[in-house]
């Protein structure tokens, strides 16, 4: 159950940062992730009275607030990132590094996953680079987005940057709402959200941004907002029923839907490298479960 809710998480997160790329290219990326952010407070505020009683303690709280300054500023940071670099580049790197921080975290800490599911993990890796990699014209696509940045190839390269921090700060996320006890239930998410509307409410007004946008992309951040705080629940819940390394792994594999969702949207085609992530991800999938 555990890898099945891990799985799914990936699916709405990638459908999130779909979203959130889709709509971060036409507008600033501080008002959409606390558009977003705020979305998803309140949907987990309207969903805890129709939840089974928690007993949450003030550890618990603490924990899903850290994870929401963590998971906030990475999230920001991979908007931007997706903003300026290219989204075959782009999103591979966050996810490598996303999932290695846990992984790594959670094996010095005395994990010890078997062979099966080892092998498994480092196929997901596998996958996950795989599936962001499409093939790129030279000739086209990158003058485009030297034109785009106004910088050369600068652009390519910040965007890698950002990646690397989003991932890392992704990473954290996963880490630190894993902490948190079952008893808890979704209350973590409450602090979560607190703690990071209230963080880009501070860092918008500090900078004077302005928190419009048109309708349509407003609806498209509310849409991103409640994707990600549905697999934020799902991912809780994986973590606290199943071993932290190999649901991270499964988890990490949102680039997966976000490229099937621009293939059916968008109308992109897959590449070989990208057929190939898929065979690669559903033999990861059956190697952490038979493991």
């Amino acid at each position: 159950m555990a890898y099945l809710l891990a799985l799914l998480s990936a699916g709405f997160y990638g459908a999130a940062d779909f979203t959130g790329g889709i709509v971060t290219r036409r507008a600033a990326a501080i008002p959409v992730v606390l558009l977003s952010q705020a979305c998803g407070l309140v949907l987990v505020a309207l969903a805890l009275p129709f939840l089974p009683a928690a007993t949450p303690r003030t550890a618990d709280l603490w924990w899903g607030a850290i994870a929401g300054l963590t998971g906030g500023i990475g999230v920001a940071l991979l908007y931007y990132a997706l903003a300026i670099g290219t989204m075959s580049v782009v999103a591979p790197t966050t996810a490598v590094a996303a999932v290695a921080l846990p992984v790594l975290t959670s094996i010095a800490l005395g994990e010890r996953p078997r062979l099966l599911v080892m092998l498994g993990m480092l196929l997901g890796v596998a996958a996950i680079i795989l599936v962001s990699r499409a093939p790129r014209s030279p000739s086209s696509e990158e003058p485009a987005l030297s034109a785009a940045n106004g910088r050369g190839g600068q652009g390519v390269r910040t965007g890698i940057g950002h990646a690397l921090l989003a991932g890392i700060f992704v990473g954290l996320f996963l880490i630190t709402l894993a902490q948190t006890r079952p008893e808890a239930g979704m209350w973590p998410l409450v602090t979560d959200r607190i703690a990071s509307v209230g963080f880009f409410a501070i860092v918008a007004g500090v900078g004077r941004r302005s928190l419009r946008m048109p309708v349509r992309l407003a609806t498209l951040a509310v849409l991103g907002g409640s994707l990600d705080m549905i697999a934020n629940g799902l991912y809780l819940i994986a973590a606290r029923i199943g071993p932290l390394s190999p649901v991270v792994t499964l988890a990490s594999l949102y680039p997966a839907s976000t490229v099937l969702l621009a293939r059916a949207i968008l109308g992109e085609r897959l590449s070989a490298w990208q057929t190939a992530c898929v065979v690669t991800a559903l033999i990861a999938v059956l190697l952490i479960v038979r493991g």
